[in-house]
């Protein structure tokens, strides 16, 4: 693995100010997404590190701005945010705010991230007034609206350029991020609903006997009926993980690890949410550490061919 230090300049980072503001977001990334940060470093080529740091970070910047507290709280701190990233994206000048500055570089080096970042800030508003989905056409147009566009932030780095595979490409990412979403929403249940936001669609609930007032309680009484409904959610998780699993094949021979990896990962949080069932209600749900690492061990063994 090359240094930090080497993958700045491999991307043709060398300002100073640049450089410092790039170390901020990768220190950011690193805490708080620190399997994906590792994932990163492991199995992308050095030049797509400072990048695809600068997307992670911008994305972490604005969930936090909007996913807690009150809707219109949220919704005012998301039009702000929504014009701050705009002038900075369209000014010939380099923005102040770190989280800012990165993005404003990567898209001058990468030009299609400015349409992926419009993108995403324009389904994001979904995301600052959500707080549950009534039926599953709603959690669908949820993916369509704010998860897809999130992860193109990334996946677009790693994109084909012929037009006929990125129409198929897309279609992987989406799938892949329809699993990982309805499998995040499984594991984060405790969390989830802790804080009034459940992510199974209220009818599938209603399908087994269960409220999200039963859920927020989390009472250990609902946790049978939930093992039903957590068991038909993995289900249609694992479905859609299927659909992307060719989705390596359609890239660059040295992205490969790290979309298998990406791919791998998932199936292994989705087999622990799978095994806790309705307890997914009553503590927070993930992939052992050492499976994790074993997937990231196999995958930098095949990165080094192209090292």
């Amino acid at each position: 693995m090359s240094s930090w230090s080497t993958a700045l300049t491999k991307a043709g980072i060398t300002d100073p100010r640049l450089r410092r503001a790039y170390d901020a977001q990768r220190g950011i990334v690193r805490t708080y997404a620190l399997h994906e940060y590792v994932a990163v470093r492991l199995l992308l080529p050095a030049e797509l590190h400072p990048p695809v740091v600068a997307a992670v970070a911008y994305m972490h910047a604005t969930d936090e701005l909007i996913d807690t507290g009150a809707v219109d709280a949220r919704t005012a701190a998301l039009a702000s945010w929504d014009a701050e990233t705009t002038a900075a994206l369209e000014s010939n000048e380099p923005p102040v705010q770190d989280a800012l500055l990165t993005l404003w570089d990567t898209a001058r080096r990468h030009p299609h991230m400015a349409a992926r970042v419009r993108a995403f800030l324009d389904g994001a508003p979904v995301e600052a007034s959500w707080t549950g989905f009534e039926t599953e056409a709603d959690f669908q147009a949820y993916v369509d609206s704010y998860s897809l566009p999130g992860l193109m932030l990334t996946a677009s780095l790693l994109a084909p350029a012929a037009p006929e595979t990125y129409e198929s490409y897309v279609k992987g990412c989406r799938d892949l991020i329809e699993g990982w979403q309805r499998s995040d929403f499984l594991a984060d249940l405790c969390e989830d609903a802790g804080n009034d936001r459940i992510g199974i669609p209220r009818d599938e609930l209603t399908r087994h006997g269960l409220k999200f007032e039963d859920l927020r309680s989390k009472s250990p009484a609902c946790v049978p009926a939930l093992d039903h409904v957590v068991r038909a959610q993995a289900d249609l998780a694992e479905t859609t993980l299927a659909g992307c699993r060719t989705l390596p094949a359609l890239v660059a021979a040295e992205h490969r690890p790290f979309l298998d990896a990406l791919i791998a990962v998932q199936e292994l949080r989705l087999g622990a949410v799978r095994r806790e069932g309705g307890r997914v209600l009553l503590h927070d749900t993930g992939p052992a550490t050492l499976a994790t690492l074993r997937v990231l061990a196999r995958q930098y063994r095949k990165a080094r061919r192209y090292a």
